[in-house]
């Protein structure tokens, strides 16, 4: 599984660094160590706290940006449900939570897993989803 470190974890979240460190040392999301001493937060669990976060609207700062130009939104998946040819993945980036339907093919092309970090992109009423 995928493990984030506390700068990555911030970015995907919408919030700071210092920020995502408070809520580690405050034990909102549970972190653990890799061999050179880093905080690593792992997939499942940050998408899950992304989840409440999400729901909640607790990122601390109302000021951040979660699209760019091209209406991008980074975030981490938190759902895959296949089906025989369908499929929908759901991505938290920040407060926003978005749901694409594809098909089951792209998401197992993708490697799309829950806790992965993927970058929706929306066009009109399209979600389009790129693994990063």
């Amino acid at each position: 599984m995928q493990s984030y470190t506390i700068g990555q974890a911030a970015r995907l979240l919408g919030v700071s660094p210092d920020t995502a460190r408070r809520w580690a040392d405050a034990g909102r999301v549970k972190t653990h160590r890799d061999d050179s001493g880093r905080r690593l937060i792992d997939g499942r669990d940050l998408a899950a706290f992304s989840i409440e976060v999400g729901r909640t609207g607790n990122t601390e700062e109302e000021d951040a940006s979660y699209t760019s130009a091209r209406n991008a939104f980074p975030g981490i998946v938190t759902a895959v449900k296949l089906g025989d040819v369908a499929a929908q993945v759901e991505i938290q980036a920040g407060p926003h939570r978005l749901v694409s339907l594809l098909t089951r093919e792209a998401v197992e092309e993708l490697g799309l897993e829950v806790g992965m970090q993927a970058t929706a992109r929306v066009k009109s009423t399209n979600v389009h989803i790129d693994r990063t």
